[in-house]
């Protein structure tokens, strides 16, 4: 006898007369629910995912700029820790630290990838050097992503000249870049910390805020008073012709 739950045409034909009842809907297990639910999700993930700003009901634009505010957030927050993890290692100095010859090679060659080095030679007794020290002070504490470093002459290069302090070499990653040498390099005691920190800034030691020259100023100065005293001078000679 044909089953007359059979999904057949005959079958169609005599429900639709009557003569069979209509077909019985099997039951739905929990399984079969939960893969509807499941296949339901994915696929409205799937239909936000691809739609447009147009396309997106209210609801949906909420969602989706919520989601996009906290991802594009999370990336700024980790932008801003690595550029402070950066800047906390590059400002690791800020004072100026004393070496001796055994030093040198660590403090000095070996100061690492990217290390701008400033190390003043000096002794007792020299007015310049102790001026120099004392800017060394103030720069250190201004640029503490430079390494400033002093040493005694005699202490650091044995037989090293008096005649040549003072003296200020410059390195980056352990390799010279350039030498002052002497007090003529520095203008004598009318040095100023501007002057100085300008002279560093040039060779690339500092990232200065200056905007010019410090020492043009005082070139400027001098020009002018050359042409004011010529001019008198033109002017004495006129008076005399008279």
């Amino acid at each position: 006898m044909q089953d007359p739950n059979a999904d057949t045409e005959w079958n169609d034909v005599l429900r639709s007369k009557g003569i069979l009842p209509p077909k019985q809907e099997a039951e739905i297990t929990e399984e079969q629910i939960q893969q509807i639910l499941d296949q339901t999700i994915q696929e409205k993930e799937n239909k936000s995912k691809g739609k447009s700003y147009e396309d997106m009901d209210l609801d949906e634009l909420d969602e989706f700029e919520d989601e996009e505010d906290e991802r594009v957030l999370l990336q700024y927050r980790q932008q801003r820790i690595n550029e402070m993890k950066k800047l906390q290692e590059k400002s690791r100095f800020g004072d100026v630290r004393e070496i001796s010859a055994e030093d040198y090679t660590t403090h000095v060659n070996k100061a690492g990838e990217g290390v701008w080095v400033v190390l003043h030679l000096y002794k007792s007794g020299i007015p310049l050097s102790a001026l120099i020290n004392q800017f060394f002070y103030e720069l250190a504490a201004k640029f503490p992503s430079t390494k400033f470093l002093k040493s005694v002459s005699s202490t650091c290069i044995p037989n090293f000249p008096d005649k040549n302090l003072p003296t200020i070499f410059i390195y980056y990653e352990g390799e010279m870049k350039k030498q002052f040498i002497g007090p003529h390099t520095f203008g004598g005691m009318n040095l100023k910390k501007d002057e100085l920190e300008w002279m560093l800034s040039e060779i690339g030691a500092v990232k200065t805020t200056l905007e010019e020259d410090p020492r043009k100023k005082i070139v400027d100065m001098m020009e002018s008073a050359v042409r004011d005293s010529r001019a008198r001078n033109d002017s004495d000679s006129d008076d005399n012709d008279w």
